[in-house]
């Protein structure tokens, strides 16, 4: 009886054997061959499972950012005693990728980000990516914010707590991006970037409570 192939599972292991290229030898070092070597399958198999490279690659985007974006969502789920405040801290800092064992994903992530400013489909995945991120962020901001209470206000209230969570969730996806950056390049430690982060969450509470009281 012939072998059942999960096809998921081979496009998977293909996307990781992209990524271990991307970072090993950059976007020049992903070749048909060289995937199909990493992730020990035949050239077919990886024709079969991706039309082109340029297919190839979105889904290996797709597939880290989905791997990054999980550990945040994650974050919530499994830390439902803590308080929304340091619930923002620790996301960030899986969307930051400070850890040691993340650093390769860093490297891959930012080879991505500067292909994809010369490749608008990349681009548009990686937006897909930011957007969900920027989301979770958002509503963390907004439950820290007292958005709970502001939705018992009036509905003014309750869209400015929001609209304010968004911008705050921008600012701070923006700020985590440039310090991966800043970190792999050795202009910042590990820890002083987590210092960063941390100083400006504490602006980020002292003035929402401020605005909270306010009103």
């Amino acid at each position: 009886m012939p072998k059942q192939v999960d096809h998921e599972e081979r496009r998977r292991r293909i996307a990781e054997a992209v990524c271990a290229l991307i970072d090993a030898q950059g976007f020049e070092g992903v070749t048909l061959r060289d995937v199909a070597t990493r992730a020990d399958v035949s050239m077919g198999a990886v024709q079969r499972c991706f039309r082109t490279k340029e297919e190839m690659l979105q889904f290996a985007l797709a597939h880290i950012g989905a791997r990054v974006t999980e550990r945040a969502h994650g974050r919530v789920v499994g830390s439902p005693a803590q308080s929304a405040e340091s619930t923002v801290g620790h996301v960030v800092g899986e969307v930051a990728l400070l850890r040691d064992e993340h650093r390769a994903e860093a490297r891959i992530w930012l080879a991505f980000l500067a292909a994809a400013a010369v490749n608008p489909a990349l681009a548009a995945g990686l937006r897909t990516s930011y957007a969900d991120l920027e989301g979770l962020l958002a509503g963390l901001i907004a439950e820290a914010s007292g958005a709970a209470d502001a939705a018992d206000a009036a509905d003014a209230t309750a869209t400015a707590v929001r609209r304010e969570a968004r911008s705050a969730a921008r600012t701070l996806l923006a700020l985590a991006d440039g310090l991966t950056a800043h970190v792999l390049i050795g202009h910042r430690t590990a820890a002083e970037a987590e210092d960063l982060l941390h100083a400006h969450l504490a602006g980020l509470w002292e003035a929402a409570a401020g605005t909270t009281a306010g009103r």
